[in-house]
């Protein structure tokens, strides 16, 4: 289990994948109680909403910075609901999610990456990838249709594609939300026992946990291939949803705090134009 960093560490620096992942149940850094956990983020939420309204408007006015939040996890680990605590804290404007499923016959008939690139944020964006390219490694090298010649090109081809991305003005944060296999459980029997959760539950669940150590390993490699100084990976322990959404708010804030966004300065007098609006009157 990883040390608990006193809280005023960097978290981005403490959740950093570098070796062995963390208890899924600890808290490495930050708060430890779901109270001060919660009350954390409401703070957070202010921070993260003024950032994200100042890369938005600068993005408007002719910036060419965004950012692409990668989430990744084993079933229920908590991908939609890190998208519904933590981006719900913000102005959905300066938004864009993306959800990826199995790709559909079309999808596979271009290269992997094909679909990925059409839904990239735009500068002023914060991107959400709720799964992402990393599933075109991970399922067919599980269900055993990868070769690691083909799991070795993928990896190149990735690490391209994202210093391609931050050539380009995106900062990327890939977060891999690490559940246990007991957790999974609670949250898979709670899906079935309540009427309201039947939607998330989907049969195939069970064949993928079936198959959890392959997919432990599988990403284990990820971590090793693609964990660059570019785009390095992070882990955050999600078997307290709590802790998750605090970390997840906190990746994001640290990273807009250092990108420092700016609002763009008018290309109007705004004293005259403050002038101007002194003898405008109500419309009869």
């Amino acid at each position: 289990m990883a040390k608990k960093k006193d809280e005023g560490s960097r978290v981005r620096d403490a959740l950093r994948i570098t070796g062995e992942l963390p208890d899924p149940g600890s808290a490495p850094v930050g708060p430890g109680k779901k109270p001060k956990a919660l009350a954390k983020l409401g703070t957070a939420g202010e921070r993260l909403s003024a950032l994200q309204e100042a890369l938005y408007a600068e993005g408007v006015g002719g910036g060419g910075r965004n950012v692409l939040l990668v989430l990744q996890g084993m079933d229920t680990s908590g991908k939609g609901g890190t998208v519904s605590h933590v981006l719900g804290l913000v102005n959905p404007m300066g938004v864009r999610y993306s959800g990826f499923k199995a790709p559909t016959a079309a999808e596979r008939r271009h290269h992997y990456l094909w679909r990925i690139r059409k839904q990239l944020p735009v500068p002023g964006q914060i991107g959400v990838f709720d799964r992402s390219h990393y599933e075109d490694i991970l399922v067919p090298r599980v269900s055993g249709l990868l070769s690691a010649e083909e799991r070795r090109r993928r990896y190149s081809e990735i690490n391209a594609f994202e210093k391609e991305l931050t050539d380009g003005g995106t900062t990327i944060v890939k977060v891999f939300l690490h559940i246990s296999p007991e957790e999974q459980l609670k949250r898979l029997k709670a899906r079935l026992e309540t009427p309201e959760k039947h939607w998330k539950y989907n049969p195939g669940d069970l064949e993928a946990r079936s198959h959890w150590p392959a997919y432990q390993k599988a990403y284990a490699d990820i971590f090793e291939k693609t964990s660059t100084g570019y785009a390095p990976w992070h882990v955050v322990p999600a078997d307290h949803k709590w802790y998750r959404n605090w970390a997840v708010a906190e990746l994001l804030i640290e990273t807009l705090a250092e990108l420092d966004p700016k609002f763009p300065q008018p290309d109007y007098d705004v004293d005259a134009e403050l002038a101007k609006l002194k003898g405008v009157g109500v419309p009869a």
